[in-house]
């Protein structure tokens, strides 16, 4: 056998292979069916949003019909509550939209919190939950990874677009129904927390 049929040969297997191996990546990632039993990653809260980069004006967010809450601060910015959920592993879900009423691109700069690890430095992770009554305040969720929980990547939102946002925090005692949701440089908005 000649080395150019064996070179020929060869490339054939790592095409065929590199096929096999591309359908069984797409096929694992396609995730569709109830088949499969997924409970235990149920459970597990989201690590982080990645909002489309071009959101076109009047895009919309989750579940935006419904308003529990608007915060409304300089330039324009305008951030509406859909949604706090209370869930069964021990956290609190802020669900929302921010949509750009002014004239320029907005970044989320300012709403970050101050810590140096963090590798997003356009997001949310700078929110809290304040229970007034019970006269404490609690902070963004992290991951493993020291991440934050919440939305990021969230900057050049231009004039008339909108992105959803979502935070996790710890859970406030379960007697706790009322919270101010904050964000630095907006007013605080107070909520109902739902289970």
């Amino acid at each position: 056998m000649s080395i150019r049929r064996t070179t020929k040969t060869a490339r054939g297997a790592v095409a065929m292979a590199s096929a096999v191996g591309l359908a069984l990546v797409v096929a694992g990632c396609g995730g569709g069916g109830d088949g499969g039993s997924r409970a235990s990653d149920d459970k597990k809260p989201p690590t982080r949003s990645h909002a489309p980069k071009d959101s076109g004006p009047g895009t919309p967010a989750a579940d935006s019909a419904k308003v529990i809450g608007e915060m409304k601060g300089p330039d324009g910015v305008v951030v509406t509550l859909s949604s706090v959920v209370r869930d069964s592993g021990g956290f609190v879900t802020v669900n929302g939209t921010v949509t750009n009423h002014g004239n320029r691109a907005f970044n989320a700069i300012d709403w970050r919190s101050n810590e140096t690890e963090l590798r997003s430095r356009s997001s949310i992770s700078g929110a809290t939950l304040v229970d007034k009554a019970g006269k404490k305040r609690y902070l963004v969720l992290r991951d493993t990874n020291g991440e934050c929980l919440c939305t990021t990547g969230l900057s050049g939102l231009m004039p008339g677009a909108s992105r959803p946002i979502f935070a996790q925090f710890p859970a406030p005692p379960a007697k706790v129904t009322e919270v101010d949701f904050q964000l630095p440089t907006m007013p605080p908005a107070s909520v109902q927390i739902t289970d």
